[in-house]
């Protein structure tokens, strides 16, 4: 038996859920249909009886109680009959004859509705008390009209009304039989529909069961082979890739649980590969920071150290070499390091950390300073031999950043970062390691809080223009300024320009600094429009607004709006500034220069720019750098060359201004070289406020010279 359920199943394909559900579904549709067909012919057979009843037990039953009305309206009428004058009786007739024909047409119409035997003797005897009125009625006008009213009346009252109501009574039983039949009509119709509503209510309830049935046969066959396939997928979601999905006698399931193994198994190899991408640098294969952070970032970082590394030049390599040659001093860095790493005598094994570009790290348990010392130099040794890419041998020099726990718990991110301040306290001055010490990091708070502040200096007027005055060499007349920014912080009183002007630049603020001198420098400048009308003011332009495209159609904006000749402004431009980008940087000069301003190569001499490109900047002035001016008077080879500088700025049409100058002696040289003008201490100091005032009221007349160039 069981053998032969086996075949059949076979033969069925019965293993199959979708074969299985396919036959509880169609199962279930034809009893749905069978069901919904009985109350579909039921709901009909209804619809049809109520129909009937609608077209005609309704209808003679509207006629009937028109019968009725119309009889009882007829005393009515004949009564006004009576007591009309002679001249409207013809409107009382009409009146009267038309209830009357009214009257026999709807017993002619019931005649041929109505069925009910009694109905119909009921009409015959309503129709013999119609004819018996009619025949009273002709009497009745006939005397109205012989013997007049009160004949009449007589006749009406002895006659014509008890007619008329022997007519009203059948009327009236007619009625009263017709809602009978209505009413046995409307208990059949409920019947019908409540037999229904139970036929509907156990057909219903033979489909649940059944529908019952096969569910519960459909979920034993189908449930447990899913829940044996949840129960592994959860596996794999918890990481469990080696447990496998077990056969069974549900060929979907099995054809799932085939899928799921080979998933599991295809995961684990992708998440091995993701791992290795996730947690390990891909030219290296050492560990990388996410490595770092996950396995240690947790860990009691007492008496450990630091030491991270940075390998010098490694961008000029990629530039010049190409980054397949930058890629292999990287891969041999890594190779020398891990071999010190792993012979390194250690208390526990250190970790060797591969990060960005060319910067590793190297975390390891360390006491002191020595130990740390003593692996950094190891290391340092083992970067003696250059690598070989090619043709090629690369030096390999490494810089250091070292920091130290102690005693103190800190995080590994505290520690990262006191070794980072340690690699760029190196970096910074050129050195090739550091320590990390408590300085360092006041100094990078301090800048940070310089971010905020500087903003906030801006807006709150704590920035200062100082000028300083530029005068000819030949008469000693002022003929301009240079503008001089300083900062009077609220909290840290001065901070000096050799502070926060570097920190600008590197942050990108130095732009603000530069709007803000420009807007105060114009401000200045309109001031003197009736005093020194003459006077210019110079203001420092950096790199970065060199790169500001939109730079040259601000400033001639701002010139327009303050209505300032374009003459009284200078803008002073660094020699290295310009050199950064020479291409750009002359098209954007030459921009600025159209608008009318001057502009001048400031701290020339200090750069690299060379003649081809000096003779296309669309400069007015050089300005000899201080490095030059200071005690040019003992240094003979010293004035020479300062000699060649003035004598090519003039062989360029520029003016030449030396700054910086502090002793007569300096200016008296400078004088005999041809220096055009001079700027310096020995002049004045940079002024500010009342001092600026009193100083321009002894040496700046209102006829003051016009700037030369």
């Amino acid at each position: 038996m069981h053998s032969l359920l086996e075949k059949i199943s076979l033969t069925l394909r019965l293993r199959r859920i979708g074969v299985r559900l396919a036959l509880s579904y169609g199962l279930l549709l034809a009893l749905f249909l069978i069901v919904i067909l009985l109350l579909y012919g039921q709901i009909n057979r209804m619809t049809r009886l109520d129909a009937q009843f609608a077209n005609t037990e309704i209808g003679s039953l509207l006629e009937v109680q028109a019968l009725s009305l119309s009889t009882e309206s007829v005393s009515s009428a004949l009564l006004q009959l009576l007591t009309a004058t002679r001249d409207k009786r013809i409107n009382e007739y009409t009146g009267v004859d038309e209830k009357n024909r009214r009257i026999s047409a709807l017993i002619i119409a019931l005649k041929q509705k109505l069925s009910d035997q009694e109905q119909i003797d009921t009409l015959q005897r309503l129709e013999l008390r119609r004819d018996n009125y009619q025949h009273m009625y002709i009497a009745l006008v006939n005397l109205l009209e012989e013997e007049g009213q009160e004949a009449a009346k007589l006749s009406f009252s002895d006659d014509v009304q008890p007619a008329l109501s022997a007519l009203l009574e059948e009327s009236n039983r007619l009625l009263l039989h017709e809602q009978k039949l209505i009413q046995e009509s409307q208990q059949q119709s409920q019947a019908a529909l409540a037999h229904t509503a139970l036929l509907a209510i156990v057909l219903s309830v033979l489909a649940l069961l059944a529908a019952a049935l096969l569910a519960w046969l459909t979920t034993r066959s189908v449930v447990a082979p899913l829940a044996q396939l949840q129960s592994s997928a959860l596996n794999i979601a918890a990481g469990d890739y080696h447990s496998k999905v077990p056969v069974t006698r549900t060929e979907e399931v099995n054809e799932v649980g085939l899928a799921l193994n080979t998933m599991a198994s295809a995961i684990a190899v992708r998440e091995k590969e993701i791992e290795q991408l996730a947690y390990y640098d891909p030219l290296t294969t050492l560990p990388n920071r996410t490595f770092l952070l996950k396995h240690f970032g947790h860990t009691d970082m007492r008496h450990h150290a630091l030491i991270l590394m940075d390998l010098a030049r490694l961008k000029s390599v990629n530039e010049t070499l190409g980054f397949d040659s930058g890629d292999t001093v990287i891969a041999e860095v890594a190779r020398r390091l891990a071999a010190i790493v792993s012979t390194h005598d250690l208390l526990r094994p250190a970790v060797l950390i591969k990060l960005a570009g060319g910067m590793f790290a190297v975390l390891f348990c360390a006491r002191d300073h020595s130990s740390v010392n003593e692996l950094q130099q190891r290391i340092d040794s083992a970067m003696d031999i250059p690598v070989r890419c090619g043709p090629h041998a690369i030096d390999i020099n490494l810089v250091y950043g070292l920091a130290i726990s102690g005693a103190v718990a800190l995080s590994l991110l505290n520690l990262l970062r006191n070794a980072e301040v340690a690699l760029y306290a190196a970096k910074h001055s050129m050195r090739q390691l550091a320590w990390y010490s408590d300085a360092q990091e006041a100094s990078r708070l301090t800048h940070l809080s310089l971010v905020s502040d500087l903003r906030a200096a801006v807006k709150a007027a704590e920035l200062q223009m100082w000028l300083q005055p530029k005068i000819m060499l030949a008469d000693s007349r002022v003929y301009g300024f240079e503008a001089l920014v300083r900062w009077q912080h609220p909290q840290r009183g001065f901070i000096s320009p050799a502070e926060f002007i570097p920190f600008a630049e590197r942050t990108g603020y130095i732009s603000l600094i530069t709007e803000w001198i420009l807007e105060s420098a114009l401000s200045t400048l309109s001031d003197w429009k009736s005093t020194y009308p003459n006077l210019s003011i110079a203001i420092n332009v950096s790199t970065q607004d060199l790169r500001d495209k939109q730079f040259p159609e601000r400033v001639a904006a701002r010139l327009q709006q303050a209505q300032i000749a374009p003459h009284l402004l200078r803008m002073e431009i660094t020699e290295s500034g310009i050199m950064e980008d020479p291409a750009s940087a002359i098209e954007l000069l030459q921009r600025l220069r159209a608008t009318g301003i001057g502009i001048s190569i400031d701290d020339f001499g200090t750069g690299y720019s060379s003649l081809a490109y000096l003779q296309k900047l669309p400069v007015n002035e050089l300005k000899i750098d201080r490095s030059f001016v200071t005690d040019i008077d003992l240094h003979s080879h010293t004035q020479g060359l300062v000699k060649t500088i003035i004598d090519m700025g003039h062989g360029l049409g520029l003016s030449v201004i030396a700054e910086g100058i502090e002793t007569p002696a300096e200016r008296a040289v400078l004088e005999r070289l041809g220096c055009d003008a001079m700027q310096g201490y020995l002049v004045s100091k940079p002024l500010y406020g009342q001092a600026l005032t009193d100083w321009l009221a002894v040496h700046a007349a209102a006829d003051a010279l016009p700037e030369p160039g």
